[in-house]
């Protein structure tokens, strides 16, 4: 049994626009706000990150964590997790319409929940439920012939 999903959400993430939001009380993800007070032993997790090698199935049985923020403030939440392995989700088409007016947007970024489902797709994990909530659910599953 894997780890369960660690979610690192910045305060100033609107609840209402949060595709991650509708996951809180699954028993497989934990949510924690940012800044983290008590962080919990992140041995053998895996960042989610616009950078670094890219998540495999060889990464499978490895805790996932996943900073949940705009990308405009990616660079402080990633400073305080830099020491977790960093794994990238390339390839893939978000359906989520970005609307980023300073262009901190990377080419490869997805929606948070779309990379948890991406990343939870490559490592053999259950998908159900993921994408109950998400408004863009059918034109991502359909843009990435999933």
């Amino acid at each position: 049994m894997n780890p369960p999903t660690v979610i690192v959400r910045h305060p100033r993430e609107n609840t209402n626009k949060c595709s991650v939001w509708p996951l809180r009380g699954r028993a497989d993800v934990l949510f924690l706000p940012y800044p983290v007070s008590e962080r919990p032993d992140l041995t053998g997790y895996l960042r989610l990150a616009a950078e670094g090698p890219p998540l495999s199935a060889a990464d499978a049985g490895r805790g996932i964590l996943l900073l949940d923020g705009s990308w405009r403030r990616a660079d402080g939440m990633t400073r305080d997790f830099a020491d977790v392995e960093p794994r990238s989700l390339s390839g893939w088409k978000t359906a989520y319409p970005r609307v980023s007016k300073l262009g901190t947007d990377p080419d490869n970024g997805l929606a948070s929940v779309e990379a948890l489902y991406i990343a939870y797709y490559l490592l053999g994990l259950p998908t159900g439920g993921l994408l109950d909530h998400y408004r863009w659910a059918e034109a991502f599953l359909a843009a990435n012939a999933l």
